[in-house]
C-alpha cells in the first residue's frame, strides 16, 4: 500500500502548533487495521528509499531513570516525527505511570514542528500495530486463544488489536499484578471471550495460537518462560525484548524475526543471540524471509520498537485530528 494513499500533508500555517492530549487521542477512532496499514506502508517506503530512521539513543543517568528518543521522516507524506520518553522505576511511589513521553510532528519540507501529542498513547498502539504486522506473516490467520504474560497497558492494546484482527475466543493471563490481570480479563470478557487467569507459565500458553510476554524489567529479575512448551504454530509477539523467556529455550522455537538488524546492531546487549535471528521486520515485508510455512512452525517477533511505528502512528493521528477538529492550537 502506497505512502499516498494512507496519509496527506495538508496545508498548514507554521504560525500555530496543534497539541493532541490522550482525551483528544483517544477521540480519534483510529481503525486498528488502518494503524498495522500504516506500519507496513512506512516499512515499504523505507524500502523504496522514501522513509528513514535513526536507532534509537538512550541516557541512563541511574538504576531508576531512563531517557530515549527516536527518529523517522517520510516524503510522502513529509513528515518527520521525534519521541521523547523518560522512564522512573519509582513513579508508582508518587502515583505516576512508570513511564511518560511526548512526540514531536514536523512538516518534512519545511523543517517546522506542526503538532505536539502525547506520546504514551501513540507507544501504546504502535507496539501493538507493530506486533501485529508481524503476526499478519508469522501467525494462523485462524488463531482463536491469545495467552498474556504481563498484563498492563500493552497487553490492553495488544488485546484490543488483535480481537480486533483475529478470530478469538480465549484469553488466558499470568500477571503479578491482581488489579491489573482483573482489568484484562474483564476487557476480555466485554468482548465476549473466554477469559481465565493461569497459575503458572506452562499453563498460561498451553494450546496458545498467540503469545503476548510484556513483563517489565525489575531489579533480580529472571527468565522462567519455557519456549519448549509452546505448541507447533504459535507466534509470540515477544514485548518485553524476549528476557522473560529461558535463553537455553530458544532453540525451541524455529525461526526469530526482529524489528529493526540496523538498529539492533548499535545495541550493548543483543535481545536474543544473533545466530538465532532469521531477519527484521523490513525483510518480512519485502519478501527476503519466506512466510509461506512459519505459520506451521513456532515463531517469535523480538522487538524493542521501531521510530518508523511513532512516525506511522503520529501521522496518521494528526492528519485525523485536522479532519475532524480536534485538539488545541498554540501560539508559537
Amino acid at each position: 500500500m502506497a505512502l499516498e494513499m494512507i496519509f496527506r500533508a495538508p496545508s498548514m500555517p507554521f504560525n500555530t502548533l496543534t497539541y493532541l492530549s490522550r482525551q483528544d487521542m483517544e477521540k480519534l477512532g483510529l481503525k486498528s487495521l488502518d494503524m498495522v496499514d500504516a506500519i507496513q506502508a512506512m516499512c515499504e517506503g523505507r524500502e523504496a528509499g522514501r522513509v528513514q530512521a535513526a536507532p534509537k539513543s538512550s541516557i541512563k543517568p541511574d538504576d531508576d531513570r531512563f531517557y530515549m528518543s527516536t527518529l523517522a521522516s517520510a516524503d510522502p507524506p513529509g513528515y518527520m516525527a521525534v519521541k521523547s520518553l523518560g522512564l522512573s522505576e519509582n513513579n508508582s511511589e508518587h502515583g505516576l505511570e512508570s513511564i511518560g513521553s511526548l512526540i514531536t510532528l514536523f512538516d518534512a519540507a519545511t523543517g517546522h514542528p506542526v503538532a505536539v501529542m502525547d506520546g504514551d498513547w501513540i507507544t501504546g498502539q504502535r507496539t501493538a500495530a507493530l506486533s501485529a504486522l508481524a503476526a499478519r506473516f508469522m501467525a494462523n490467520p485462524q488463531s482463536e486463544v491469545i495467552a498474556f504474560i504481563g498484563c498492563g497497558v500493552q497487553a490492553r492494546s495488544h488485546l484490543d488489536i488483535f480481537a480486533d484482527l483475529y478470530p478469538l475466543t480465549e484469553i488466558r493471563a499470568l500477571g503479578r499484578g491482581k488489579k491489573n490481570r482483573d482489568a484484562l480479563l474483564v476487557r476480555a470478557s466485554t468482548r465476549g471471550l473466554s477469559a481465565t487467569a493461569a497459575g503458572d507459565g506452562r499453563a498460561v500458553i498451553a494450546d496458545a495460537d498467540v503469545v503476548i510476554t510484556t513483563v517489565p524489567g525489575y531489579p533480580g529479575m529472571m527468565p522462567f518462560m519455557d519456549a519448549r512448551d509452546l505448541k507447533p504454530g504459535a507466534f509470540v509477539a515477544m514485548v518485553d525484548l524476549a528476557r522473560t523467556w529461558l535463553p537455553d529455550s530458544l532453540d525451541a522455537i524455529h525461526r526469530i524475526i526482529i524489528d529493526d538488524r540496523a538498529q539492533e546492531a548499535t545495541m550493548s546487549k543483543p535481545m536474543v543471540p544473533p545466530a538465532r535471528v532469521t531477519g527484521d521486520l523490513q525483510d518480512l515485508v519485502s519478501g527476503r524471509v519466506n512466510s509461506s510455512t512459519l505459520t506451521k512452525e513456532r515463531v517469535a517477533f523480538a522487538f524493542r520498537g521501531m521510530a518508523i511505528g511513532d512516525l506511522a502512528l503520529a501521522s496518521l493521528a494528526f492528519d485525523t485530528a485536522s479532519a475532524k477538529g480536534l485538539g488545541c492550537e498554540l501560539p508559537r
